[in-house]
């Protein structure tokens, strides 16, 4: 088999294949027996009719489109492979020429959108500036509040519910008369603001078994953003008590004996937050500044049909306009050159996935999610986006890289060692604190752009509680992330070519089967390599998917299962202390 590649664009190639008939003949031997097995001949058995009896009954342009129909996805797999080319969209095949006689070749092109070429400067050369790591009094003041504020207790009052306060709700939304939701028993903190628009000015002021009625958009659901009758009944009103800050708390916060000791190990902790959000700060930065300096080309057309997937899924009325296009083809655009240059930095570096890489990842996604890590895996896995996975992990790997070879500087002129936080450049575990994590929790798991949580507790012994329940959703994860175990042994998985083609008809050869239009049923499609700027979203730290709602990777296949319920989060009652 020879084959050949055009370039047309730097995104766009035409590979030309030619098969001699030597190589195409077991496919024709095979769709003889195909044939034969489907074909009923007087005075012959099923499956024994000779090859002359077929071409004479059936037609031999039937058989050689049999044959062609299964043999051309495999030699354009093997194209792919000999070539080194990478597929991104499936191929338009044009079938030119079919051997109708013995000793003629198989001959087709196909056209396809393939990953630019990427030339890399050198990274060696790349400084980039952050901010000082400064560590105020606030800082460890605030730390400590939100550390006390665990350990509080809530108490029943018989007052005006205030801002701070938790109140038990039972709660209903409707729209024209009908019932869209209810919950009940909910406990709720005023203020909070994860509610519902305009709940928490509705709520000061009411006291215990009062009910209060409004209209505001609801914020999850089939009818999210549709405004709704909304009615509140307040069971009761709790405020929270906190504990003092002194020795006594110390001891029951943490493994120390003394607040002085507390304050200390809190200091401590909330430098090495900052250093972290140095880390973060540097990736955005420097993947920022490549994105900027190198020229990387983009197929428009991957870029246009990611653009009309995202308005095609549900969009809302006046959703469509030709500003918000122009936003989401910004974002697209975007998140697609990050995943090109990463990819590339990916597979330059040689960088290597490991299962228990990836199912570290899986569990810190599932975590964003609120879902069972194991029952997260297996929605992954049955939603087929574990290669994606993959890949992902691949480039948070590839532009922890990039950092180890970059000069950064503080703001003060000190050169800044991302490698004295001494952590794995991938560790998720700083940040994903249960207790009061970052909001960029994204960015808490691909150290040294890893940026620990300012809240995390500097309690050794509760951190000690929570590490061991890390470890449980570890353990609860593994089951289904073995499921994906053969796409964790690397990020070459997602660069794998395609391997069928949609075969189509070449109009030279009509005449040659009696039934042509068959090569049109060759395959069914090709295994792209993982659509750029489709999965990222989600949760993309290094291509800073979180700027972009659009085209992101990484999510579950977009069903992750929504909350109906017009309130974003709720709480037992009895959970509120936990809160």
């Amino acid at each position: 088999m020879k084959s050949a590649v055009e370039n047309l664009s730097p995104t766009r190639v035409k590979l030309t294949v030619e098969v001699p008939f030597e190589e195409l003949k077991p496919s024709i031997d095979a769709a003889y027996k195909t044939i034969g097995q489907q074909v009923q001949v007087p005075g012959f058995r099923r499956g024994k009719v000779p090859a002359r009896i077929i071409d004479q009954r059936i037609g031999k342009g039937a058989v050689l489109q049999e044959a062609v129909n299964e043999a051309l996805p495999q030699f354009y797999g093997q194209a792919i492979d000999e070539t080194g080319l990478k597929p991104l969209s499936q191929p338009e095949v044009d079938v030119t020429e079919i051997p109708l006689e013995d000793g003629q070749q198989l001959a087709f092109a196909a056209e396809m959108d393939v990953r630019p070429a990427i030339e890399m400067p050198d990274f060696t050369g790349i400084t980039v500036d952050v901010d000082d790591v400064e560590v105020t009094d606030e800082d460890v003041n605030a730390n400590l509040a939100q550390l006390q504020e665990r350990f509080g207790s809530l108490v029943g009052v018989d007052r005006a519910a205030r801002t701070g306060d938790f109140v038990s709700i039972d709660l209903s939304a409707s729209i024209d008369g009908e019932e869209i939701d209810s919950v009940s028993g909910v406990s709720y903190e005023i203020g909070s603001g994860n509610m519902l628009e305009g709940m928490d000015d509705q709520l000061v002021g009411v006291k215990a078994d009062e009910t209060k009625t409004f209209t505001a958009p609801l914020a999850g659901g089939d009818r999210a953003g549709q405004d709704a009758e909304i009615s509140i009944t307040v069971l009761s009103v709790k405020e929270r008590e906190l504990p003092e800050l002194d020795d006594e708390f110390a001891q029951l916060a943490s493994e120390f004996d003394t607040m002085d000791e507390l304050r200390a190990d809190v200091t401590a902790q909330t430098e090495r937050a900052k250093k972290f959000e140095q880390g973060a700060q540097a990736r955005d930065k420097v993947l920022a500044q490549l994105l900027e300096t190198i020229e990387i080309p983009l197929p428009e057309s991957l870029v246009e049909a990611e653009v009309e997937s995202h308005f095609a899924e549900g969009s809302e009325e006046g959703h469509d306009t030709a500003e918000h296009r122009d936003e989401v083809a910004k974002n697209v655009r975007e998140a697609m050159k990050g995943q090109f240059l990463l990819d590339a930095i990916a597979e330059e570096r040689e960088v290597q996935v490991g299962q228990q890489e990836l199912i570290e990842y899986l569990v810190m996604q599932a975590q964003q999610y609120g879902m069972d890590p194991n029952q997260f895996a297996q929605i992954m896995d049955s939603n087929g986006q574990v290669p994606s996975m993959v890949s992902e992990v691949a480039r948070r790997k590839a532009l922890a890289t990039v950092l180890e070879d970059i000069t950064i500087k503080d703001a003060s002129g000190n050169v800044v060692n991302l490698s004295d936080l001494d952590v794995e450049v991938e560790d998720g575990d700083e940040g994903s604190d249960d207790s009061g994590s970052s909001d960029d929790t994204e960015g808490s798991d691909d150290a040294p752009a890893t940026k620990a949580s300012a809240k995390k507790a500097p309690a050794k012994k509760a951190a000690a509680k929570k590490a061991a329940a890390k470890d449980a959703d570890a353990a609860d994860a593994t089951d289904a992330a073995a499921a994906a175990d053969a796409a964790a042994g690397g990020s070459e998985q997602e660069a794998k070519p395609a391997k069928k083609a949609p075969a189509k008809k070449s109009p030279a050869k009509k005449a040659a089967a009696k039934d042509s239009d068959a090569t049109d049923a060759a395959a069914e499609g090709s295994e792209e390599e993982a659509k750029p700027a489709k999965k990222a979203s989600a949760k993309k730290a290094a291509a800073k998917a979180d700027e972009t709602d659009d085209a992101s990777e990484g999510k579950p296949a977009k069903k992750a299962p929504a909350k109906k319920a017009p309130a974003k989060k709720a709480a037992k009652d009895e959970d509120a202390a936990d809160a």
